[in-house]
């Protein structure tokens, strides 16, 4: 049974574009009701990200799990992680051709 990933996938954003925009705010003006809304903003979406990855159960292996614990990019990294394993489960190991270049030569 496989578990949905768009929540993770859509907290995992959130923590990452939520700590950013913290630190932008950190390094310009400092305004006060940003850092508000921010702080427990990116707060929420670690905490959903590391527990919606700690109950995918069977799915997420220890490393994946741990992976989460990161802040920022702890969930896009679990992400990667799970589509890796999802991806060799499946049988789909194949890497996609290589983009063709303009102007090379066929060898």
């Amino acid at each position: 049974m496989t578990v949905p990933l768009r929540p993770l996938r859509i907290a995992a954003h959130t923590e990452l574009v939520s700590l950013i925009l913290m630190l932008a705010n950190l390094a310009t003006a400092h305004l006060k009701p940003l850092s508000s809304l921010l702080g427990p903003t990116h707060g929420c979406a670690y905490l959903f990200v590391v527990l919606a990855t700690w109950r995918l159960g069977p799915q997420a292996t220890t490393a994946t799990k741990a992976t989460a614990i990161v802040p920022g990019i702890g969930g896009l990294l679990a992400l990667r992680r799970l589509s890796h394993a999802t991806a060799r489960s499946t049988g789909d190991t194949e890497a996609p051709p290589a983009p063709e270049r303009h102007g090379s030569k066929p060898v």
